[in-house]
């Protein structure tokens, strides 16, 4: 089953001049999927991820998640979209200081109509599938960075969506941490998940098992 579909995509900022992020994009991802998109400091990867996740709409060209053609959704059907579809994993975290790491978790389930009990059941069932169930009741800034990212990861799998998106998750880590978050993430799509991960490491990239690679805001491969 495809979960994501882009057939010629682009996106074009500003006027004079206008400046092409995204030339022609086109690529579909099946659920189950680990993808890596690889590709240097501004290649579009960025842009890519905003429009895969809805987050910015393209200027031209079709995107489809889990079916469904996202340039015919009011803002506010959009961020049903996301919240039912889409997971989102950040480098730096964005995780909310003075909630609990709980809290934290079932906040990616408020914009999805789940009431608060069952919001806080499947955050600790989340918490459980990233082996951080003990910290469940701590802030934030009791927590290692690895551990802060296996929180954002939680966050992202809480709503059960049909793709997760990561952009650059170890960006923030050292090289130890980020291998735990890469074996992580290699954990968590052999259970089922889809996800996409954006990084200018193709090292890193080469782990996966398939690549997809930008540049110029182009597929190039």
């Amino acid at each position: 089953m495809t979960v994501l579909e882009l057939d010629g995509v682009t996106k074009v900022y500003g006027e004079q001049p206008p400046v092409p992020a995204l030339r022609g994009v086109s690529l579909s991802v099946e659920r189950g999927e680990l993808v890596g998109i690889v590709g240097p400091s501004g290649s579009g990867k960025s842009t890519l991820l905003h429009v895969m996740g809805t987050l910015e709409r393209p200027s031209s060209g079709v995107v489809r998640v889990g079916g469904v053609d996202a340039a015919g959704l009011s803002d506010r059907e959009l961020s049903r979209l996301r919240a039912r579809e889409i997971g989102f994993v950040f480098q730096q975290f964005f995780l909310a200081e003075h909630a609990s790491v709980r809290e934290n978790v079932a906040d990616g389930l408020l914009y999805a109509g789940v009431g608060a009990a069952e919001r806080s059941q499947r955050a600790d069932e989340a918490l459980e599938r990233v082996d951080l169930a003990e910290r469940a009741s701590f802030k934030p800034t009791k927590l290692s960075g690895g551990e802060r990212q296996r929180v954002a990861i939680a966050r992202a799998l809480v709503g059960q969506p049909a793709i997760v998106l990561a952009d650059e998750p170890t960006g923030n880590l050292d090289s130890a941490t980020g291998a735990s978050i890469m074996a992580l993430i290699r954990e968590l799509n052999a259970a089922g998940a889809t996800i996409l991960m954006i990084t200018h490491d193709a090292e890193l990239a080469a782990q996966l098992p398939r690549q997809i690679r930008v540049l110029d805001g182009q597929v190039v491969e």
